[in-house]
């Protein structure tokens, strides 16, 4: 049974109805990415990068996993650790679902991060400058527990480690020009490992990947699913 790696973008969540972090005008629901996604952000105006984040855990919170996600938890059923899941997405619909082990190289909308301390808990609530950290007592010190731009994305290691091993690689609903998750498939491929794109379009990446799944998620991802469990 081959190692496989999947790595879920954007296009997996959009199916649900979660609004897509970045418009087509550039701008995060409304704001300049340097208004409310950057660590000089949050030091020059916490509360208004409170409230972005606030209004995205509220909405996450009325949305449900779709038919891509459970047909993903099939897989990992019948492949057990032989497969890696790492999303790009902050949402836990993954988890939702009933997948386990999930690498969140962006960071979790449900969790929270002390500056003071370095604890990290969930947080399924309002946070504000008033928001007080659960292990060290500090208050106005927590932050959301996302990698903002200039940070280094989490797990980089077994991360890298996994697409080492890894004999086929899937990348689904991914934009293809974020990195580092864009040279993902390029590394997989160093290592010999067979790609499969899963996407509405075609992406930058595209010509390096040895198939090409065009379709929204909830169809085309359990039909892979389908295609690879029937080769058991």
């Amino acid at each position: 049974m081959q190692r496989i790696f999947i790595l879920t973008g954007a296009g997996i969540s959009a199916e649900s109805g979660l609004r897509t972090f970045r418009d087509a005008d550039g701008l995060w629901e409304g704001h300049k990415v340097e208004e409310v996604a950057t660590p000089e952000a949050f030091a020059a105006n916490p509360e208004l990068v409170h409230n972005f984040y606030n209004a995205r855990r509220s909405q996450l919170l009325t949305v449900e996993p779709n038919l891509a996600h459970h047909a993903l938890v099939q897989l990992q059923r019948k492949w057990g650790d032989r497969l890696t899941l790492v999303t790009q997405n902050v949402d836990d619909l993954h988890e939702r679902a009933g997948m386990e082990k999930v690498m969140h190289m962006h960071g979790e909308l449900l969790k929270q991060t002390c500056t003071n301390c370095g604890d990290v808990s969930d947080c399924a609530d309002r946070m504000s400058i008033e928001s007080q950290c659960e292990a060290c007592g500090e208050i106005g010190c927590v932050r959301p527990h996302i990698v903002w731009f200039g940070e280094m994305p989490l797990l980089m290691d077994q991360i890298h480690s996994k697409l080492m091993q890894c004999e086929l690689f899937i990348s689904i609903g991914t934009s293809g020009v974020v990195y580092p998750a864009a040279g993902f498939a390029e590394e997989a491929r160093r290592h010999g490992a067979s790609l499969i794109e899963v996407n509405l379009e075609g992406t930058d990446i595209s010509p390096i990947f040895d198939e090409h799944l065009q379709g929204a998620a909830t169809d085309t991802v359990p039909e892979l699913v389908k295609r690879l469990t029937d080769t058991l």
